[in-house]
């Protein structure tokens, strides 16, 4: 992206204001999910900038996806903290 194509920050810009009446119609608990996954393609602006497509919603859409995963394995690695954790407290009785 950059002189033919604007630039990805701009896309995603507009992608925020084109989805503005979707998020005001979602109840306030979805409001904050939704703005975390822009949050999510934000963090990942530098790469999907790299892309320089005609089209970066696949770009924006797989920026959102990489966030989720990265939230899903931090969770995962926590819980399986915790079981451990669990599991030494019940072999202590």
């Amino acid at each position: 992206m950059g002189r033919t194509n604007p630039t990805y920050r701009r896309f995603l810009d507009a992608q925020q204001d084109q989805w503005r009446g979707y998020r005001r119609a979602l109840r306030y608990e979805a409001t904050q999910d939704f703005d975390t996954v822009f949050e999510y393609a934000e963090r990942y602006a530098d790469a999907a900038g790299y892309l320089n497509r005609t089209d970066p919603s696949t770009a924006l859409l797989v920026s959102m996806l990489i966030g989720v995963e990265a939230e899903r394995r931090r969770l995962a690695e926590r819980v399986t903290a915790l079981e451990a954790a669990c599991e030494d407290v019940s072999a202590d009785r």
